[in-house]
């Protein structure tokens, strides 16, 4: 692979943010907001809006509920999320000689 193959890096998943959301729940599964802001140092209104990216793509659902009388926003991810994180990594792995 070569450069005329950066059109294999997903951009919903490049950015710093998204890549650290999906980084995390490739190995958590399912995280609370609250978790997710923590581990990622971000704003709530940063991390709401890259969330909301990857939803509509697809790659992560949101569960909103309440956990007494407070408002619990859990993220997971799914098949098509882990697949596109998996097609990603190649992609990275490919660029940088990692990975065949």
């Amino acid at each position: 692979m070569g450069l005329a193959d950066l059109g294999r890096i997903d951009e919903v998943i490049h950015g710093r943010m998204r890549l650290g959301i999906m980084v995390y729940l490739a190995d958590a599964e399912r995280a609370d907001f609250t978790e997710l802001k923590t581990v990622l140092d971000a704003t709530q209104g940063n991390l709401s809006v890259h969330l909301k990216k990857l939803e509509e793509a697809g790659f992560v659902a949101i569960d909103k509920s309440f956990r007494d009388n407070k408002p619990l926003t859990r993220v997971s991810i799914t098949p098509e999320g882990r697949q596109a994180f998996s097609a990603y990594l190649d992609a990275i792995g490919s660029l940088i000689g990692g990975r065949d």
